[in-house]
């Protein structure tokens, strides 16, 4: 057994999506430590609070994880759960990301009411997001669709799909996978539709940085091919200094131990889009995350994201 280990406390939304992620957790940490003490915590966030505002106007960074981080710094909790989506790019001070797993499906699908692929939706369809990213691309590839706020966890958001609310609703399917739901996919979004979130599937544990007992415990969880796309994504990220209230999307992959990013900024409809790509070492992923979002903000992303944050 790991030295010094006291019982271990792992905090997380309250929501069962993370809760599953939560327990996934603990299953495996009991897979690599048995007979280890631990237990759930599950905390209210503010993004779990607001449910009737648009993401992008209630700050869009940390409305997932603030609560959990502040929890975790008065010691209330060892160990934070949380989809790295939702990480702002700057922990607090004194906090630190211990372990990646390995990520799931990082793509976005579509759900459809009446079993119909995007192509085939009717003019004026109304889909569902709360994702900006999503707005953006979808309104890029159908400009011709309605896209309306949605909010609220994932069984919210097919049942007010079920209801008629929306005739299909566009989700991580991460997040499906992780829940059992699966099924109810009608079609898998491509990159080329739909660009995913940074860190999308992957998940982030999140403790205090001296507390190297954790530390060691977490890391046993660690899939560094994860934890290398993650990193040139959120670094990306960071130097677009973007959150929930733009369109910025990024997806690095692995191919052959040589790492290709491919990143985007969108104008809030998807009329003005920027894309491109870069490879190089698997060494250099944080240089590449950056490296791609100098040359988004050169072909244009500056002008896209100035008038994006210049309120009118």
């Amino acid at each position: 057994m790991t030295p010094a280990l006291r019982e271990l406390v792992i905090g997380t939304r309250g929501s069962a999506l993370a809760v599953w992620q939560a327990e996934w957790v603990l299953a495996r940490l009991r897979e690599v430590e048995p007979g280890i003490g631990i237990s759930i915590k599950r905390i209210k966030t503010t993004g779990d609070k607001v449910l009737d505002t648009p993401l992008a106007m209630i700050g869009g960074k940390g409305l997932f994880v603030k609560e959990i981080e502040d929890a975790l710094a008065r010691g209330e909790i060892d160990l934070a759960v949380h989809s790295m989506k939702d990480v702002p790019t700057r922990l607090p001070q004194g906090m630190a990301i211990l372990a990646m797993p390995e990520r799931d499906n990082p793509y976005d699908v579509l759900i459809s009411r009446r079993g119909l692929l995007l192509d085939d939706m009717p003019k004026g369809a109304r889909i569902g997001t709360s994702s900006l990213r999503r707005q953006s691309q979808i309104l890029r590839y159908r400009p011709d669709l309605t896209v309306v706020m949605l909010r609220g966890n994932l069984d919210t958001r097919l049942r007010k799909l079920d209801e008629g609310a929306y005739d299909g609703i566009i989700v991580a399917a991460a997040g499906l996978n992780r829940l059992g739901l699966a099924h109810r996919v009608t079609q898998s979004l491509s990159a080329d539709i739909c660009l995913p979130a940074i860190a999308q599937g992957a998940l982030g544990l999140e403790g205090r940085a001296d507390d190297d007992v954790v530390k060691m415990l977490a890391g046993r969880l660690n899939h560094e091919p994860t934890r290398i796309t993650v990193t040139a994504e959120r670094a990306l990220l960071e130097r677009l200094e973007g959150g929930c209230q733009v369109p910025i999307a990024a997806h690095a992959t692995i191919l052959q131990k040589r790492l290709r990013v491919e990143g985007l900024v969108a104008s809030l409809n998807g009329a003005r889009l920027v894309r491109d790509s870069v490879e190089g070492s698997i060494d250099a992923a944080h240089r590449l995350g950056v490296e791609l979002a100098e040359r988004l903000l050169a072909l244009g992303g500056d002008a896209i994201l100035q008038e994006i944050y210049t309120p009118s």
